[in-house]
């Protein structure tokens, strides 16, 4: 149940094999509505396979129903994806912590030890979900990504002290009607960058400018790149490197939570960004 391998990506280019940065995301069901008859108890044995020991533990401390089915999509569809580049079924992956930037404690990002494509590119990755999206990058380098609902009006004005003040005078500008948007943006960036250096906040959000108006100021040897998903969430990717745009942007069918679904296939060059 759940298992199989997919094709690994194929690449016939020297660069892409060594460089590359793929983008794959998952649009959710309304499972918080309650017209939706919401698929609890069908994903439990897809996690019981697929799952190890602590990502079945952490969906089970979750209290709300929907906030664990959603951890289950997520590291379901990280399972499967990663499952396409390493050749390894994807229930058989192991994961191991880097160490806490904090504390220095085993408990940092989660890491695949010594994983390379069939094109001896190494494989780094990084999850990132909200409610209504679940969204995985891959690449050959370090890589962070974030995908969140995009904030309201209360919600930027309590965490908008906390960013850069290059940020802060850019939400300003913005104004009533957009400064949702151009917080949520910047946040998204931030931390998807912070995931990619492997902090997160424990680093200071203020400490680096990922706003709009400078890009030269941002982060050196890092690219951070918007994705797009839509009018209610906000996403971005940073990889470490010069990268303009992804190798491939590809849209999962919701089908790949099932027990009989065999994995993604390879990714494919796709011929925009993808879209809600």
């Amino acid at each position: 149940m759940g298992g199989g391998t997919a094709t690994p990506p194929q690449r016939t280019d020297a660069g892409a094999a060594r460089g590359f940065l793929d983008l794959w995301m998952l649009h959710l069901p309304p499972w918080d509505q309650p017209s939706w008859d919401a698929p609890g108890p069908a994903l439990d044995p897809v996690a019981d396979v697929l799952l190890d020991r602590e990502e079945r533990a952490r969906a089970d401390a979750f209290l709300d129903p929907v906030d664990r089915l959603l951890h289950q999509a997520a590291h379901i569809t990280l399972r499967r994806v990663l499952a396409a580049y390493t050749g390894c079924p994807p229930g058989e992956i192991a994961f191991v912590r880097e160490p806490c930037h904090g504390c220095g404690g085993p408990h940092g990002r989660p890491v695949l030890t010594g994983a390379r494509t069939p094109g001896d590119a190494p494989v780094h990755f990084s999850l990132s979900h909200t409610p209504g999206v679940v969204m995985v990058a891959v690449a050959s380098e370090r890589v962070g990504a974030d995908v969140q609902l995009r904030p309201g009006h209360e919600t930027v004005d309590v965490c908008t002290v906390s960013i850069h003040p290059a940020e802060r005078a850019e939400v300003r500008r913005a104004g009533a009607s957009g400064r949702c948007r151009v917080f949520g943006r910047i946040w998204a960036r931030k931390e998807a960058y912070l995931k990619g250096l492997g902090s997160g906040l424990v680093r200071d959000p203020a400490a680096d400018y990922l706003g709009d108006a400078e890009p030269a100021r941002r982060p050196h040897g890092w690219s951070v790149l918007d994705v797009e998903c839509g009018t209610r969430h906000d996403a971005a990717v940073a990889v470490r490197g010069d990268v303009q745009a992804p190798t491939s942007t590809r849209l999962l069918p919701v089908d790949v939570l099932s027990a009989g679904h065999r994995g993604p296939g390879r990714p494919r060059p796709a011929a925009g960004p993808a879209t809600a």
